[in-house]
């Protein structure tokens, strides 16, 4: 059920038809852990050996807070407004690797299908673009993962070139684009 304490507490960073995007906070260990773990991230973004709440916490509070901190920005929980049901996550992160901001989202699988990705990913783009300044944004994934290429695609993204390998000895997509002025909803 939806806390309305905790709520009044919560830094919320976008509002669209649907969803609530807000900064992550230690009490969303329960649903870090579950997304952290579920196939679809281990397959396509990599374990990153959360395997307890003390871990989940240990996550939110040393990638997470630290990214809003150092940055102003992150990746961002993704919430149902109406329930306050957590869905995934979606936001921005700058990876020593890559001179441009990337775009990052992931959801849980039950939630796949009703244009929450798009949605929050709309938001987040328009979001980077009118509030941040960012002129360009990119965003990366594995060759095997058609739906994200293909959200991309839908967001305005075009593929530019393969990156080199990842540690698993993988190549990625590397997308950019430079978002457009106007609001898409946040």
């Amino acid at each position: 059920m939806f806390d309305s304490t905790a709520a009044a507490l919560r830094v919320q960073v976008l509002q669209t038809a649907r969803l609530t995007v807000r900064h992550f906070e230690r009490a969303d260990a329960a649903f870090i852990l579950e997304l952290l773990n579920v196939p679809s991230w281990l397959q396509y973004i990599g374990d990153k050996d959360i395997k307890t709440l003390d871990d989940a916490e240990r996550y939110i509070q040393d990638v997470l807070l630290a990214m809003y901190a150092r940055l102003g920005f992150g990746l961002y929980l993704v919430e149902a407004t109406e329930s306050g049901e957590p869905l995934g996550m979606c936001g921005l992160v700058k990876r020593e690797k890559l001179p441009d901001v990337d775009l990052g989202f992931a959801f849980l699988s039950r939630f796949w299908g009703h244009g929450y990705a798009y949605e929050s990913a709309a938001a987040v783009v328009s979001h980077a673009k009118m509030r941040l300044g960012l002129d360009r944004l990119v965003a990366i994934t594995l060759p095997t993962n058609q739906a994200a290429s293909k959200l991309l695609r839908k967001l305005g993204f075009v593929f530019e070139r393969m990156l080199a390998a990842t540690a698993s000895g993988e190549e990625l997509m590397l997308y950019s684009i430079a978002p457009a002025a106007g609001d898409l909803g946040a």
